[in-house]
Formats: C-alpha cells, structure tokens, sequence
C-alpha cells in the first residue's frame, strides 16, 4: 500500500471505528496526566473527527502528507531499501525451511516455540489466530518491540523491526566512485539484482569469496547495495539506487 492509497483507506474509515479508537486515545491520555489544556480541546478536535465529517478528516490528512513529505520522502530509498532487505531474507527463508524457518528467522524480539509465535511486548496478552493466517509486517519505524492490532475481531498483523543499517549519508560522490568502475563489479552489481549470499555471489560471478566480499562492500558503500546479516551467513540485496543504476538510470516506482 503507497502512502495515498492508506490516506485514501483513512477517509473511508467508518465513524464508529473513528471514536472506538479515539476513545482509547483519550482514556490513554487521561491515564497518562496531560492535563486539563490537552483535555479541553477535544470537544472542538477529536470529536468532530470522531463524526466522520469530511473537513476535520481532511485538514488531518492535509497534516499527514506535509509532514510526510518533510519528514519521510527524503529518505524514502534507505526506508524502502531496509524493508525490502527483510522481505527478501524472509522469502528465502520460507524457500529453504517452509513456515518452521520462516518463523525462526525472525528477530530476536520474536521467538517460534511451536506451536506458539512468542514475542516481546509491553503487557501481557494472547492473540488466538482461531484458523486465520498471519500477516508478518517489516517495518522501519517500529523500534523495540512487536506491534499487533489493539482490537482481535481485526485480521491478525505483527508489525515487527527490521534490522537497521547505517543511515545513508548525503554527500558529493567520493573516492568510491573510481572504485566502482569496470567489468567485473559491474557482473556483481548484476548477480546481486535478486537477491543472493556472498557465496551465492562469488559462484554466479566467478570470482573468490575475498573478492565477492570486497565488492560487495565497495557497493555497500556506494549506496547501491544493502546487507543484512542472519546467522553466519549474509543476504545482498539492491538498493533503489542501484536498480536504477542496472536500468539505465530509469527510476524506481516508490510506493
């Protein structure tokens, strides 16, 4: 789901959901001693978003995408490049093992003890799948613990962290750019395009295991590849950067 169509899914909200969940905003609230100023503006605030109506519901959305634009797009690649990463180690995962190394293959915040998915979390609850399937949710944001939806009768969802990387930094191009001219990195950069280990790499690419790592490295530091680490072994990915630059240059959907 792109950042408009979950604004679009917000305005379509039904208004009971609306007040069900600012009601518990507003019991956390008073919990928490916010004070009677943060108290006396609900009536004006979150009761007239609790009806549904279109203005309030549309000057929040209005707030949302300024300060997704301010806030996120920025560094929407490096996001975007984290989850990606995840989802690929996942994928092979479950390739490799079924659902038992899937589950197992997750961050340490979550532990598979069949047949019960344990996991870190601030108070002490139960979520019964009841013959549901589970939807396993990387998120970049999600820091610490595991998130699930507070309602059960919802579908089930963990939200879990994905492992973070060093946050890109933004400068000119520096000596890695000389670096990473000629035939044989060019071949890496390739090989890396759907994903693969460093072993994988040096294989597909015919060179040692020393020089698969090294490339792979010099990419890392480019920008153009991601590396996330599980267990002994070490899953390369491309960045949006470094799809683009496999293209020709031609950008990458963000969605």
């Amino acid at each position: 789901m792109d950042f408009t169509t979950g604004m679009e899914a917000l305005r379509d909200t039904p208004p009971e959901r609306l007040r069900a969940e600012l009601a518990v905003l507003g019991a956390q609230a008073a919990a928490g001693g916010r004070g009677a100023a943060r108290q006396a503006v609900r009536p004006v605030a979150l009761d007239a978003l609790g009806e549904g109506r279109a203005e309030p519901l549309g000057r929040l959305i209005g707030v949302l995408r300024a300060y997704h634009r301010a806030a996120v797009e920025p560094y929407w690649p490096h996001i975007q490049a984290s989850v990606e990463a995840d989802r690929a180690l996942r994928g092979r995962a479950l390739l490799d093992g079924g659902a038992e190394e899937l589950l197992a293959s997750l961050p340490p915040v979550i532990r598979w003890r069949a047949p019960v998915l344990e996991a870190d979390y601030p108070v002490d609850r139960e979520l019964h799948l009841d013959g549901r399937g589970l939807l396993l949710q990387p998120s970049f944001f999600c820091r610490g613990t595991p998130v699930v939806y507070r309602d059960p009768l919802l579908p089930p969802v963990l939200v879990y962290p994905v492992t973070h990387a060093a946050a890109p930094v933004f400068a000119e191009p520096g000596p890695w750019l000389g670096r990473l001219l000629g035939n044989t990195r060019s071949t890496v950069l390739r090989v890396i395009g759907d994903g693969c280990t460093t072993s994988e790499l040096a294989r597909r690419a015919g060179v040692s295991l020393a020089s698969a790592s090294q490339h792979a490295c010099v990419l890392r530091e480019a920008g153009l590849v991601h590396t996330l680490r599980h267990g002994s072994s070490v899953l390369h990915t491309l960045t949006p950067l470094g799809g683009s630059l496999l293209r020709g240059g031609a950008p990458i959907a963000v969605s």
